[in-house]
């Protein structure tokens, strides 16, 4: 047991190490390949801090640990609006802009019942509640649409922030691409075999422990960047990234999981995805 909780720790540090050495990385050979701004902040950045769950999930959907997938995901969502949102608000006051307002929270929301509308088979048609891979294959698609809908926005907006990126030589930032995969790697497979563990020692669902210790720890990233981005007065960057955070996590991240293998839905998981949704 006290083993499993060590290389739990140690799965959380090897995964966030690993996910920030292959951002910096990757945004630094991006850049010095002409890549622009907008697109290394859309999708290198954006990927970076939802780098935890996918691996994670991933590997917990290869290993037959479905249940902990959907909690990971869902726990991960609510982390980031009631402590994320909460904590960065204490910090300094989050004013919402309008196009959040409109557009991208509604489109959280429905990322939120999504989860729902496709899980609930036994309502819909007398089935085994399951997110199929047609299921997962839907989600990916409504990504697509909401990455493009980031890049026409962003370049029709005039945004054109600049990303800070490391000035690695390509020779270094490949060896840290490679460095910050592996950390990826070996910290998701700890994370999931070490919560196993403690989830049948403890006598747990695997659903519970993704909801709870999981997902806190995979939502670390998320967490230090709304900070960090509160701290310096940056209230767009904060609620942005918890918003876009909760629909990457629902349409990449369970699409990814649910394409890799179906995922069975516990009962008891519709409250958990009911209070998602509200």
């Amino acid at each position: 047991m006290l083993l499993d909780i060590i290389l739990l720790f140690v799965g959380f540090a090897a995964l966030i190490y690993g996910a920030t050495k292959l951002v910096d990385a990757a945004s630094s050979l991006a850049a010095k390949m002409g890549v622009p701004s907008i697109v290394i902040g859309l999708t290198i950045v954006a990927f970076g801090t939802s780098a935890p769950e996918l691996v994670v999930n991933v590997f917990a959907a290869t290993s037959g640990s479905t249940q902990m997938v959907l909690g990971n995901v869902l726990g991960s969502n609510i982390f980031n609006v009631l402590a994320i949102l909460g904590i960065s608000s204490i910090i300094y006051p989050l004013t919402v802009k309008s196009n959040t307002t409109w557009i991208e929270i509604p489109l959280s929301l429905l990322a939120a019942i999504c989860v729902y509308v496709i899980g609930a088979d036994y309502l819909l048609d007398g089935q085994e509640n399951l997110i199929s891979r047609s299921d997962a294959i839907t989600l990916l698609m409504f990504f697509l649409i909401f990455l493009v809908y980031n890049m026409f926005t962003a370049k029709n907006g005039g945004i054109e922030e600049e990303i800070e990126t490391e000035d690695y030589s390509t020779g270094k930032a490949i060896l840290f691409i490679v460095i910050g995969l592996a950390g990826l790697i070996v910290g998701g497979r700890l994370i999931v075999t070490s919560a196993v563990s403690i989830a049948e020692v403890i006598g747990l669902s695997e659903r519970v422990i993704g909801l709870t210790v999981v997902s806190i720890g995979t939502s670390l990233p998320e967490l230090a960047t709304s900070i960090i981005a509160v701290r310096k007065r940056n209230v767009d960057i904060a609620i942005g990234n918890v918003v876009g955070s909760n629909i990457f996590n629902i349409f990449l991240i369970l699409g990814v999981s649910g394409t890799v293998m179906p995922l069975t839905i516990d009962e008891n998981a519709f409250f958990d995805i009911t209070v998602n949704i509200v």
